[in-house]
């Protein structure tokens, strides 16, 4: 169903495809999606591997466009109420959430893994289980520890928010920042790394 014709928005319905969707996929059916939740194309999902029974929860109210929500088998994205998502990746191979109220500009990456080790031998072999001729069930370890994004936050364009990073109410995430520690609540952070600039009490 259309229901912004210059926008192309559909509503998100686990298991469905969208008339006249350019890519021709489908809702993940392991979504548990609230009311009036819109999207524009199923090439959101090109990425979406969860087999959890619940791999994507979507509060009330949700946008979601030209995004990407990419995530591994034991996966799950959590999204609140109100929650506006223009443009960005989440790439998650543990738990993302994102609280209500939150906007998240385009251009953002929220990652909770670095999706290869850290050590260089290790990730000299990640890279060839990963080459054409290489096995991927080698695959070395890697960390992973979930983002919490919490309500009425603004993550600027082109911000990046990195593993194990809580982000606290109402605090702006200023454009291009890297967010690898923490922000408190009402903060405002910029930078890479990002700072602390002053905190937003209003």
């Amino acid at each position: 169903m259309i229901v912004d014709t210059e926008k192309q928005l559909h509503r998100i319905a686990p298991g469905k495809k969208i008339e006249g969707d350019w890519f021709g996929g489908i809702i993940p059916i392991n979504a548990k999606v609230g009311e009036n939740c819109y999207i524009d194309t199923t090439a959101t999902f090109k990425q979406f591997f969860s087999k959890l029974p619940t791999g994507l929860a979507i509060g009330d109210h949700v946008t979601i466009k030209n995004a990407s929500l990419a995530t591994e088998e034991n996966a799950v994205i959590e999204i609140g109420d109100y929650t506006y998502i223009y443009n960005a990746a989440l790439v998650c191979s543990e738990k993302i959430s994102i609280g209500s109220h939150v906007c998240i500009s385009g251009g953002v990456n929220i990652v909770d893994t670095d999706f290869h080790p850290l050590d260089p031998e290790q990730r000299i072999a990640d890279t060839m289980a990963l080459s054409p001729v290489g096995n991927k069930q080698l695959r070395p370890t890697f960390s992973s520890k979930p983002v919490v994004i919490e309500d009425e936050v603004w993550i600027g364009y082109n911000a990046t928010i990195l593993k194990g990073v809580r982000i606290g109410r109402r605090a702006i995430i200023q454009p291009g920042s890297v967010v690898s520690k923490d922000v408190p609540e009402g903060a405002i952070v910029s930078g890479n790394p990002a700072q602390h600039l002053n905190e937003s009490n209003e």
